[in-house]
C-alpha cells in the first residue's frame, strides 16, 4: 500500500462541476458543510491512488464498495461550492465504457479486458449498478474524465483569460494547469459554439459532444463553477510545453474564425490544436 500512495498517477484530465451547499439537499447539504471546513482536504491523486490499491488484491475490486465521503471544494465570490467525488458512481460508468454498449466494442479485447477484471467481478458490479439506478434514477456524476487528452469540446466551455497556470516549485510541488469559470458563461459559450458549428459545418462528433454537455450542464445549480484541471496530464507535458498551451484561445479563435467565413483561418487553429494533442495522445504508446 505504501508504494501505491507514494507514486503520482497519470495521465486524466478532468471537468469538473463544483455546485454551492443549497443546491443540496439535507442531510447532504450539513454534510458537505462540515466537510469544507476540515483543514487538510484530500486531492484526485489521493483518489486515483485508492483506485489503484483495490486493483492490488485478487480478485481486484472494480467498483468501490461504498460510495465515497470526500469531495473538491472551492470558495465562489465567498460562496462555498463542492464537487463530490462520487467515485463508485464514476466506476460503474467507467466500467460500462470500458465494456462498450452490450459488452462488445469497449475499449479492450476482450481478453485484455478478461485480464485486467474478470468477468464475474464485472457482472457484479453491473448488478450493483442496476440495483442502485432503479433506486437512483436520476442521478450524474460531478466529474467527468478522460485520458491523454483534453476533449475539444471542454475548452469551448473557457476563455484563455481564465487560464490558471502554476509551474512545478522544485521542492515536490506539481505543476497545475487549469481553467475555471461561473455556469452562466460556460452555458452561453457552448450555446454560441454549438450555434456556429451548425451553420457552418456538417453535423459530426464535435456537435455531438456539445450537446451531450450540453445536457450534462443543465443539471446543475445555475451559481455552479465549472472547471477544467489538466490533472495528472502535466505529467506527460514539459514545462514549456505546458506554459505554451492555449488550447483553449485556439478552439475560441477557430470558432470565431469559422463564424465570419474564414475557414483558412479555423483550419489553422483547428491544426495547432490537433497537433498539440496528437503529441499528447502519441505518447501512451511508447515504450
Amino acid at each position: 500500500m505504501s508504494v501505491v500512495s507514494s507514486v503520482f498517477v497519470p495521465y486524466t484530465s478532468y471537468l469538473r462541476v463544483y455546485e454551492p451547499l443549497a443546491a443540496f439537499a439535507e442531510p447532504e447539504r450539513s454534510h458537505w458543510a462540515r466537510y469544507a471546513q476540515r483543514p487538510v482536504l484530500p486531492g484526485a491523486q489521493d483518489e486515483l491512488r485508492r483506485a489503484l490499491a483495490d486493483l492490488v488484491p485478487t480478485p481486484p475490486v472494480g467498483v468501490p464498495v461504498h460510495e465515497s465521503g470526500d469531495a473538491f471544494v472551492a470558495e465562489v465570490d465567498g460562496v462555498v461550492c463542492v464537487c463530490p467525488w462520487r467515485t463508485r458512481l464514476r466506476g460503474w460508468l467507467a466500467l460500462e465504457e470500458l465494456e462498450g454498449p452490450g459488452g462488445q466494442g469497449g475499449m479492450f479485447p476482450a481478453n485484455v479486458l478478461d485480464a485486467l477484471l474478470p468477468e464475474v467481478v464485472r457482472g457484479q458490479a453491473r448488478a450493483d449498478h442496476e440495483r442502485w439506478r432503479r433506486r437512483n434514477p436520476d442521478a450524474r456524476p460531478w466529474i467527468r474524465t478522460t485520458v491523454w487528452q483534453v476533449p475539444v469540446r471542454w475548452f469551448v466551455l473557457f476563455r484563455d483569460e481564465e487560464r490558471e497556470y502554476v509551474a512545478a516549485d522544485g521542492e515536490g510541488g506539481e505543476p497545475v494547469l487549469r481553467y475555471r469559470t461561473p455556469m452562466v458563461e460556460a452555458r452561453r459559450r457552448l450555446a454560441r459554439g454549438l450555434r456556429t458549428l451548425r451553420e457552418n459545418v456538417a453535423e459530426g462528433p464535435l456537435t455531438e459532444g456539445l450537446v451531450e454537455v450540453g445536457r450534462w450542464l443543465e443539471e446543475f445549480h445555475p451559481r455552479s463553477l465549472v472547471e477544467l484541471d489538466y490533472g495528472g496530464l502535466v505529467h506527460a507535458l514539459s514545462a514549456e510545453q505546458l506554459a505554451g498551451d492555449r488550447s483553449a484561445a485556439d478552439v475560441a479563435e477557430g470558432l470565431a474564425a469559422l463564424g465570419n467565413g474564414d475557414g483558412e483561418g479555423a483550419g489553422a487553429a483547428y491544426a495547432r490544436l490537433a497537433e498539440r494533442w496528437r503529441a499528447v495522445r502519441d505518447r501512451q504508446f511508447t515504450n
